[in-house]
């Protein structure tokens, strides 16, 4: 039989084409504008499912965006692997500082991807990651190596927050029915050391506005008479961390739950590097929660940060206003036990609460979702670990990761199974910023190793 990597080194280059032509795809979930794209993306996940093997799919109607649906069921009493994934990517903004254009794919080489990546909006996050998942299938009927059966759901919302994903859910438990869910929207320490992601926090996003007189006004002649809602807004939102960058909104840290030193010590055994990781980012020094590490400020402690702020006048030249309202998007990022609702609740009475009368203040919660943990005893897990070993020649390592992926937690409240994380990314691959890529050595990669993971999760479910 063909082995995986015969098969990819064969079609190696259409495979990176064909991702390369759903990365042209401009499929931005949070811009209207673009729903004919959203649709475009849809059905080339529908085309490309179809060809790589599945026997049914689907492109199924949601309030929202179509989720596609794709299986192959081989044997009704084998297992059956559920893979999700988004064919939805980010805003490109700030379009001036992509060095090529977002939705005009090239391959470039860079110092942690020398045999080159995929520069692209969504070529990591999560397109290139998703797409590894349909070319495995490929191998895997193309060779008749398809082990047990597998679902696919592919949603267009994950970078809005899945507005509709629980409902489709709730529509179709018995079509959706699995063993084990299987993601790939996260990443890996290196292309020598990987991890599997055990642990993601949560999230609670909300957007302020704080309202002052009742129009713009004139600096000079209302300057400090009247309240300037940006001068305000700024000052409330210093107020949120204290000195030692505690979040200071009363209750927050109530569930949060300390890691023990052996687990903590277990984490600070993943290598890394400090003064590569300033120097990737460009920074004198780090910041963040007095008594941690940064591997654990950005993975196991809860965050609170402002990801826009806006008001007033930005045009060019100068206008000398006192602004009638000023707007920020704040987001906060949960640990396991943290409710992302009770948090929204806590949030919006504190910042009300700190607000002075010289101003009005509103809160919208947009979306949140709960923290979510993989046990490593579980089968899935076990599976995951020995076809990274398998493919890379060391066993992988178990991490926490410091972003969200809100709907884990659903699949497990919905459809009673686990969730494992086989993520391929790495963190310097600019995912939601400009310049976001994906290594074609990790893209490759991926394609490889996740048929083991069919092979091994049917044998240990034995």
């Amino acid at each position: 039989m063909t082995t995986t990597k015969e098969y990819i080194q064969e079609n190696k280059d259409r495979f990176i084409q064909e991702l390369i032509e759903l990365l042209k795809i401009p499929s931005i979930s949070a811009d209207s504008a673009y729903k004919n794209d959203i649709l475009q993306a849809a059905d080339n996940i529908k085309i490309r499912l179809q060809e790589a093997g599945c026997s049914i799919v689907e492109i199924c109607e949601t309030p929202g965006n179509p989720v596609v649906y794709g299986e192959k069921i081989i044997d009704s009493t084998l297992p059956t692997v559920l893979v999700y994934g988004h064919y939805d990517v980010q805003p490109a903004d700030p379009i001036e500082l992509w060095e090529s254009p977002p939705f005009e794919p090239v391959i470039k080489k860079t110092k942690t991807h020398p045999e080159g990546a995929i520069f692209a909006r969504g070529a990591c996050d999560d397109k290139g990651q998703l797409y590894m998942h349909v070319k495995a299938l490929e191998y895997m009927t193309a060779t008749e190596s398809l082990p047990c059966n597998v679902k696919f759901m592919i949603e267009g919302e994950e970078e809005v927050g899945s507005k509709n994903l629980e409902w489709f859910i709730k529509q179709n438990q018995e079509k959706l029915a699995n063993d084990v869910i299987l993601i790939s929207d996260t990443g890996m320490i290196s292309n020598s050391q990987p991890s599997i992601t055990t642990g993601l926090r949560g999230l609670s996003y909300v957007e302020v506005e704080v309202t002052g007189p009742n129009r713009d006004l004139h600096s000079g002649l209302y300057g400090g008479a009247v309240a300037n809602p940006i001068n305000i807004l700024t000052q409330m939102i210093a107020s949120l961390h204290d000195k030692n960058n505690h979040i200071t909104i009363p209750g927050f840290y109530d569930k949060v739950v300390e890691l023990s030193k052996e687990e903590r010590a277990e984490m600070g055994k993943a290598p890394f590097s400090l003064d590569d990781y300033k120097q990737a980012l460009e920074i004198e020094d780090i910041h963040g929660e007095k008594g941690y590490t940064t591997n654990e400020r950005n993975s196991i402690r809860p965050t609170l940060d402002v990801n826009g702020i806006w008001g007033g006048y930005i045009g060019e030249g100068a206008k000398t206003v006192i602004p009638s309202k000023a707007f920020a998007k704040i987001s906060m990022r949960l640990v396991p036990n943290q409710d992302w609702e009770e948090i929204t609740e806590l949030f919006t009475k504190h910042f009300k609460s700190i607000a002075p009368k010289s101003v009005k203040v509103k809160v919208t919660p947009h979306h949140g979702g709960q923290g979510y943990v993989t046990p490593i005893e579980s089968i899935g897990y076990q599976a995951a670990s020995k076809a990274y070993e398998a493919t890379f020649g060391i066993k992988p390592i178990p991490q926490r990761s410091g972003g969200s992926i809100p709907i884990v937690s659903l699949f497990e409240q919905e459809l009673k199974s686990k969730t494992i994380l086989m993520g391929f990314g790495l963190d310097s691959d600019a995912i939601h910023s400009p310049n976001e890529h994906f290594g074609v050595f990790n893209y490759l990669k991926g394609i490889e190793t996740i048929p083991l993971f069919y092979k091994y999760f049917t044998e240990l479910s034995k």
